[in-house]
């Protein structure tokens, strides 16, 4: 961003409370989460019948009708009908993802303001027919007459066929999941079980202290009788994460991550408004912290490296634009796809070695302080509808900026598909 740009506030954010899947949201589907979330911040924002300059939402699972959700739930929101929408997806960086093509078209000044938020489930996932079955369907529409259509129907068919598909959690190019490919990293790493489980820990912990001191009253609107994270455990002890089998690694006997340090399969959705100071000014509206910037990268996780590694290369990258270090900052949001993901982060951060081959660096980023990470709990504890993370963290970051009345955050987001999205904000 030039001189010339515009700062970009980021104004506020509502989620409804993460849950699992197949429980209190099952039936509801992205449609009905984004409904939710957008009307909820057009309530508290007071934006009924405003013509925002564009709504980019997302999904990672998604039914094909859902091709433009984004622009569906807009019809639906309380906003004028004249607001865009756009709808993308990069995994479980989206609504990060969303809110830097909102947070550009701002700075450039393209648009005023803009709302951007993520939903996903996996409960009400698309089920696709076999290929064998879904090319014989197509022949059979493709047929002119009856006789043609029959034999097109009949002709080499196999009950077989009829299996549906479901969506698959695997690297397309690898075969294998991000629980295997994390299980990878934490044995190059040499991250072991304990730091896996104290960190887990950690993040229910911190998230129902945060919960219990009202942090989360004007972030987290009531949805389906829930008022909390369907995960969050306050009473979760080392003792009961250390009970729990390996979930990915069950041969070899070194496996280390589980499903306490994992996140879970998980429904929800969350949104953040983002707009210029002017814009805010105008609707007597405080801006609660600014996007300064932000970065992706990507890794080559199909010749070696971590799957989800890649913030370890975006970041670097954004604090040499602004002459930063990795401790210039007072909260970091690392998301907890995996506690493992989150220490071998970490760990690549402080490594001479890495730091100096991968990231071309003369020194290591350094440590950073661990009362400053993640500090009102995050995906472990709260759960991950993957392209809901992102606003969510963004929704955190700000108000805890906004307490504290000034300073600088980062987020770090890791991806399938081997690719990272990070972004910094300050007040």
């Amino acid at each position: 961003m030039d001189n010339t740009s515009k700062r970009v506030g980021v104004i506020g954010g509502i989620r409804i409370p993460f849950c699992r899947n197949n429980t209190a949201y099952a039936d509801v589907g992205n449609f009905g989460m984004s409904v939710k979330v957008l009307g909820a911040l057009v309530e508290r924002f007071r934006l009924h019948g405003e013509e925002l300059g564009e709504v980019a939402m997302g999904a990672v699972i998604k039914h094909s009708s859902e091709w433009n959700l984004a622009r569906e739930a807009v019809l639906s929101s309380g906003l004028a009908p004249t607001t865009p929408g756009i709808t993308t997806a990069r995994a479980c960086g989206t609504s990060l993802d969303n809110a830097i093509i909102i947070a550009n078209k701002i700075a450039t000044g393209q648009i005023e303001a803009g709302i951007a938020g993520g939903s996903d489930t996996t409960s009400d996932v698309p089920i696709v027919l076999g290929e064998r079955f879904r090319k014989r369907l197509l022949a059979i529409n493709r047929a002119k007459g009856w006789q043609d259509k029959m034999a097109a129907f009949t002709r080499g068919f196999s009950l077989k066929e009829l299996k549906p598909s479901f969506p698959g959690v695997a690297e397309p190019r690898t075969g294998m999941s991000m629980g295997d490919h994390c299980e990878r990293m934490a044995k190059e790493w040499h991250i072991g079980r304990e730091p896996q489980d104290r960190l887990a820990l950690e993040s229910h912990q911190k998230l129902a202290a945060a919960y219990e001191a009202g942090f989360f009253d004007d972030l987290v609107v009531p949805f389906r009788g829930l008022k909390r994270d369907g995960f969050l455990r306050p009473d979760s002890t080392m003792e009961k994460l250390g009970t729990l089998k390996p979930a990915f690694d069950k041969i070899s006997g070194h496996g280390t991550l589980t499903a306490g340090n994992s996140t879970g399969l998980s429904d929800g959705a969350a949104a953040v408004l983002l707009g210029n100071d002017e814009w805010a000014a105008r609707r007597g509206l405080k801006v609660q912290a600014y996007f300064l910037d932000a970065e992706v990268a990507a890794v080559d996780f199909v010749h070696g490296e971590g799957l989800l590694m890649a913030p370890t290369v975006a970041v670097p990258r954004m604090l040499a634009r602004h002459a930063l270090s990795l401790q210039d900052f007072d909260f970091y949001e690392i998301h907890e796809a995996f506690a493992a993901q989150v220490l071998c982060t970490l760990r690549a951060w402080e490594s001479e070695t890495y730091c100096r081959n991968r990231l071309g660096l003369d020194q290591p980023l350094g440590s950073i302080d661990p009362a400053k990470l993640n500090v009102h709990g995050s995906s472990l504890a709260v759960g991950h509808p993957f392209a809901a993370t992102g606003a969510r963290i963004i929704a955190t970051l700000a108000k805890l900026l906004e307490e504290k009345g000034s300073g600088r955050g980062l987020i770090s987001i890791c991806t399938a598909g081997g690719m990272g999205v990070t972004a910094i904000l300050e007040r």
